[in-house]
């Protein structure tokens, strides 16, 4: 019989709706129900996409004597981190209070309240060196809570004081360039030379980073942050976190040379890395990286799309149980695929081994070095992909999430406008539709939809801060007022419900309360809700001129400078929103009618890597375009009016003198 999932909108849920295990959605009923029985709750946390969450599933929540422990000592309740990443990050800091580290699964065991007393991750059916059995945690929980339960209900109350305790980040300080550029040579120092990336294995994509570090090179001319960014985004796009055949990052490396992927596709790793990828190929003008950036797009589009217009959130990371399944590649496989000479010639490029590169001999796919014959790889890779859709595929969460939907739009508006291609800023316009008709709940934002319908958790800082970022790109791409006007709404709630005397929070002031309220200053694998608030305001504040968005914005990255100080890798887009703001940012409109003179204009304006700059083209007076207010054509002609830090230069009509006024000597 299905179990109290069964009616769930996440996919993570419905995975164990038919579980032995009599699962509850989170809720105050849960609660409820520990109280009357005077039992622990059991709280699991993971999400779709995750490898080890199906290994436990399958050996504990599937197995029946298992399952009849849980139910007959414990309300069990299952968590989507993803939906619920306020309920998330209460328990991971619980996580990592008591054990040091943190991870999915998560397994919590709470009083009826709400408050942990035990935390751990993943445990295996049967005893293993260094971790019990989960059967035997769920023995020992329940003994000491019948026989020692004042000592855990004063043990919860110790581990709630302490999560609860904010993290001190000093008084408030303007990011001076000096602080920039002690972030950058901080950096330098952890910075892998050989393999790219900053540390060692695991590695994960440092998507914040490399965008500080392009920004920071273009306002200093700093080439040394140019050559760490350069060359971690070519050894990601070399190795085997990248698809060589469909394009699309994994989510991490387990190695510390990109060869060997946790299989997993995240939207917003893709979202993110897009936009980095484009931003290096303005910048540099590098082949490969307009490669990696279109096929990235294309992925996005095609893999992640929704029916209704948005993105889904994750491809899993295993096919029928097995991790990589659908990647791997044999030499035998690529000789049945491509006959004998070609499979010769695509184990040396992709560097497909006879011992392999990851397990039971299958390698994953490398570009082992760059093929001297395009149109052969081309083939090759054409058929190889062929091969591969006939294989069994990853299942897809098809959840659509705020935040990292906000993170697509943004990629995909700027992939659009900087590479001419209209298919990516429809794309971003139809997700941005999706979000905007349906997450956009009574002027306050939900958290995701499923099949076009909103599920009922609240959106958090960082769905307002994305969405209002990717609404901004697209306000920019398009010249439609409607995403400006979005965007300022969205920031107001923030203004609103996010942040008061006592600083910044990730839930609103009546969001559901949890045993704290939590707030995150640091960079996960997407910018923290603060920092990408921070982001969102200068550009609003720079699009609509708004002086108190550019003073929320401040603040925001003012709060966050100690932390920048501190530890970079941990606040990169924070970072990245100071070089904004030391940049101006540039303000670009391009006013005039349609054709090749206003063209030659924008596509000027655009290639400009000012950090942050903006650039809207339009008709003079554009309703719903403030740049565009009072900006006549000069002697008939388009042009282009450069602004930055509140001071103007001359209007230009030709694209030399804009390039001079963009960037005065």
């Amino acid at each position: 019989m299905p179990n109290g999932l069964a009616g769930a909108t996440s996919p993570y849920l419905l995975q164990h709706a038919d579980n032995p295990v009599d699962w509850r959605q989170w809720g105050e009923a849960a609660f409820a129900e520990a109280r009357e029985r005077d039992v622990p709750v059991l709280v699991s946390v993971g999400y779709a996409a995750c490898h080890w969450c199906h290994v436990m599933a399958h050996e504990s929540f599937e197995d029946e004597a298992t399952a009849a422990q849980m139910n007959a000592d414990f309300v069990c309740v299952k968590v989507d981190r993803e939906e619920r990443p306020d309920v998330d990050s209460v328990y991971m800091a619980a996580t990592q209070a008591l054990t040091g580290h943190g991870g999915w699964p998560m397994t919590v065991f709470t009083t009826p309240a709400g408050e942990p007393f035990y935390c751990g991750t993943y445990y295996p059916p049967r005893p293993a060196p260094g971790m019990p059995a989960f059967r035997q945690v769920l023995a020992a929980v329940t003994d000491a809570w019948t026989t020692r339960r004042a000592e855990l209900e004063e043990a919860s109350g110790r581990i709630v004081r302490a999560i609860s305790a904010r993290l001190e980040l000093g008084a408030p300080d303007p990011l001076r360039p000096e602080a920039l550029d002690a972030a950058a040579h901080s950096l330098a120092g952890s910075y892998d030379e050989r393999w790219g990336g900053f540390g060692g294995a695991p590695k994960f994509p440092p998507s914040m980073v490399l965008e500080f570090l392009l920004r920071h090179a273009a306002r200093t001319g700093d080439a040394e942050a140019l050559r760490m960014a350069r060359g971690t985004l070519e050894a990601m796009a070399r190795g085997g976190i990248h698809d060589q055949l469909a394009g699309g990052f994994a989510r991490y490396s387990v190695d510390g040379q990109w060869v060997v992927p946790h299989f997993e596709k995240m939207l917003y790793d893709n979202a993110l890395l897009l936009r980095v990828y484009v931003h290096l190929w303005r910048a540099t003008g590098e082949g490969w990286a307009r490669r990696v950036a279109d096929e990235t797009a294309a992925f996005l589009v095609r893999d992640l799309g929704t029916p209704e217009g948005g993105f889904a959130s994750a491809l899993d990371a295993d096919t029928e149980g097995v991790e990589g399944l659908t990647y791997v590649w044999t030499p035998a496989q690529l000789t049945q695929a491509l006959g004998a000479d070609d499979a010769r010639w695509a184990a040396e490029v992709f560097a497909v081994t006879e011992r392999g590169t990851f397990e039971h001999g299958t390698s994953t796919l490398q570009l082992a070095r760059i093929p001297d014959d395009p149109a052969r790889f081309a083939s090759v890779r054409e058929r190889l992909s062929a091969v591969r859709a006939r294989r069994a595929q990853p299942a897809r969460d098809d959840k659509v999430v705020t935040a990292w939907n906000g993170l697509a739009v943004a990629a995909l508006a700027e992939h659009g406008v900087l590479t001419g291609d209209d298919g990516s800023v429809a794309a971003a316009r139809r997700a941005a539709e999706l979000v905007a008709s349906t997450h956009w709940v009574d002027r306050r934002l939900r958290r995701a939809s499923r099949d076009g319908l909103a599920g009922t958790p609240a959106g958090v800082l960082e769905d307002y801060g994305d969405l209002a970022e990717g609404v901004l790109a697209l306000h920019q791409a398009t010249g439609e007022g409607r995403w400006l006007e979005l965007a300022g709404d969205l920031l107001d709630v923030v203004a609103e419900q996010f942040v008061d005397a006592d600083g910044w929070h990730d839930t609103a002031s009546d969001a559901e309360a949890l045993v704290h309220r939590p707030f995150d200053p640091a960079d996960g694998p997407t910018p923290a809700g603060i920092a990408a608030v921070a982001g969102a305001a200068v550009t609003y504040s720079a699009l609509a001129g708004s002086p108190r968005h550019r003073e929320l914005g401040e603040a925001a990255v003012g709060s966050l400078a100690a932390l920048v100080a501190q530890a970079p890798r941990a606040a990169g887009w924070a970072a990245a929103v100071g070089e904004a703001l030391l940049a101006g940012p540039l303000e670009v409109a391009v006013s005039g009618p349609a054709g090749p003179e206003r063209d030659a204009l924008a596509a000027a304006a655009r290639a400009s890597t000012s950090p942050g700059a903006v650039v809207v083209v339009g008709e003079p007076d554009a309703p719903g375009v403030p740049l565009l207010a009072g900006r006549p054509l000069v002697d008939g002609r388009p042009a282009a009016y450069v602004c930055r830090g509140f001071v103007c230069s001359a209007p230009v009509t030709g694209v030399s003198a804009l390039g001079g006024a963009m960037n005065p000597s």
